[in-house]
C-alpha cells in the first residue's frame, strides 16, 4: 500500500529544467482508446474488462483466484474480515510500511505487533517473525519490498508450523519472482495497482489466492455480501432480486479503471526490464558513496520488479536532514517520494502504541533517512544523469 507525495506533482518551474516526477504511469494511446470504447459501451462499472483483468493477472502469476477491487487497502480490509481478524487478536506486520495495513488491522479491532526489518533490505525474515509471535498471533502481514520478494519459502513454513495463515503485501511486487516463482502464485497475496505502480488503473488492487472458499468469500464481500453482482445478474441471465448472503462493502473495481491495468500488464515485462535498467545506472553512480547508500539486493535467487529505488540518506556524514536533502532536489525541479516513514512515528501511533518498541532499531534508522528517487520506463538515461548529477553536488557541497 503506497502514497503519492505531494511533490510528485509538477510543480512551477524553478530554472530552466523541466520538472522530473519521481513516477510517471506507463500509459499509452492504445490504454487510453480501450478507456473510450468503455465508455461507449454503455457499461462502465464492474464487467466484462473486470473479468478480463483478473484473468490476465492470474495468467502472470499462475494465482488460482484473481480478486479484483477498488483499492489494496480495500482488499486488505476484505481479507482481514474474511479471516475473521478482531479483538483480541494480534497481527505481525512491519512498521516500515504503508500506514493502511495498520490502520485496518486497528479498526478491525486487532492489535499490531510490530517486526523490525533487515537494515540494508527493509524487508523481514522468518527469524524476526518467529521471535514475535504470541499466542494471540492470529495473522501475519510481510511486506515485498519496493519490487524485492521476501524469502516466502522461510516465512511460510515458520507460519505453518504455528498454524497462523500469512496475507502477502505484494503492493510492490508485480513481476517479482522468488526462486523462480511469481509472488502471489501460492498462498493469499494483495497487489496494488494504484497511480504509482508499475501497473496502474488509477486506483485498484488485486487479491490473489488458492483458497477456494476464501475467495468465494472475498468476491461476496466486494460488492454488498451478494450472492451476485450486478454483471452476473445482466450478463448471464440471474434473477434481479440477488440476496444478501452477509453484509458486505461496496469495493468493486469499475471498468474503466480495470481496461488501464490489461494493456500494461501485456508490456510489463518490457517495462520492468526498462526499470531495471534505469536502476542500474543509479546503481552504478552510488555504490561506492559515502553518504548516498541503496538499498541492498537480497542474496537468494529472484527477479527484481523494481517498483521504486530508494537510497538512504546517510545524515552522519553530511551538515543536512534528509527532508532538507528532498528539498533541495525539489528546489532542482527533481521530484522524490518517501516510502515510509515508519508507522509507529504517525501521530496517532507515537500516542497510543504503549509497549516497548526498542527492538525496531533497523525500522527507526532508516525511517529517519528514506527517499525514493526518480523511477518510470518512460525516463531517459539523461534524466537518470540529471538525478545523479544533482544528488552529487548535494551531497558534495554539504559534506561534514
Amino acid at each position: 500500500m503506497s502514497q503519492v507525495f505531494p511533490n510528485a506533482e509538477r510543480q512551477p518551474d524553478s530554472g530552466s529544467q523541466e520538472f522530473l516526477p519521481f513516477c510517471r504511469p506507463s500509459i499509452d494511446s492504445s490504454d487510453i482508446e480501450e478507456v473510450v470504447k468503455v465508455l461507449e459501451s454503455g457499461w462502465i462499472t464492474s464487467g466484462a474488462k473486470v473479468r478480463q483483468l483478473e484473468q490476465a493477472i492470474s495468467s502472470e502469476t499462475g494465482c488460482k483466484h484473481a480478486i479484483a477491487v477498488c483499492s489494496a487497502t480495500a482488499g486488505m480490509h476484505l481479507v482481514l474480515h474474511g479471516l475473521g481478524i478482531g479483538p483480541g487478536d494480534e497481527v505481525l506486520t512491519p512498521s516500515l510500511t504503508w500506514v493502511s495495513t495498520v490502520n485496518l488491522i486497528v479498526l478491525a479491532g486487532a492489535k499490531p505487533l510490530f517486526i523490525d526489518v533487515d537494515r540494508d533490505t527493509l524487508m523481514c525474515s522468518a527469524e524476526m517473525i518467529e521471535k514475535s509471535i504470541t499466542p494471540n498471533t492470529k495473522l501475519i502481514v510481510p511486506v515485498h519490498y519496493a519490487g524485492a520478494p521476501l524469502d516466502m519459502d522461510s516465512i511460510n513454513e515458520v507460519a505453518k508450523r504455528h498454524g497462523i495463515p500469512v496475507v502477502e503485501d505484494a503492493a510492490h511486487a508485480l513481476g517479482s519472482l522468488f526462486r523462480n516463482v511469481p509472488v502471489g502464485q501460492s498462498g493469499t497475496a494483495i497487489y496494488s495497482l494504484q497511480a504509482i505502480k508499475n501497473v496502474t488503473t488509477a486506483e485498484g488492487g488485486i487479491i490473489c489466492t488458492d483458497d477456494d472458499e476464501l475467495a468465494e468469500r472475498l468476491r461476496r464481500l466486494r460488492f454488498h455480501g451478494l450472492g451476485a453482482d450486478a454483471f452476473d445478474r445482466e450478463s448471464h441471465g440471474r434473477l434481479p432480486s440477488a440476496e444478501v448472503i452477509e453484509p458486505g462493502y461496496k469495493y468493486n473495481l469499475p471498468d474503466m479503471n480495470a481496461c488501464l491495468g490489461i494493456g500494461q500488464l501485456n508490456r510489463l515485462s518490457d517495462l520492468n526490464a526498462k526499470r531495471a535498467g534505469l536502476a542500474q545506472m543509479y546503481a552504478d553512480a552510488f555504490g561506492e558513496m559515502d553518504e548516498i547508500r541503496p538499498l541492498a539486493i537480497p542474496a537468494y535467487p529472484h527477479v527484481h520488479a523494481w517498483h521504486l529505488f530508494i537510497v538512504r540518506v546517510i545524515t552522519e556524514r553530511l551538515s543536512i536532514t534528509r527532508d532538507e536533502f528532498m528539498q533541495e532536489l525539489k528546489e532542482r525541479n527533481i521530484g522524490t517520494g518517501l516510502h515510509f516513514r515508519a508507522v509507529h512515528h504517525h501521530k496517532y501511533y507515537r500516542e497510543r502504541v504503549t509497549e516497548d518498541l526498542s527492538h525496531l532499531e533497523n525500522t527507526n534508522w532508516n525511517s529517519d533517512r528514506l527517499v525514493t528517487l526518480p523511477l518510470f520506463p518512460a525516463m531517459t538515461d539523461a534524466d537518470v544523469r540529471r538525478v545523479i548529477s544533482a544528488v552529487k553536488e548535494i551531497t558534495t557541497r554539504n559534506a561534514k
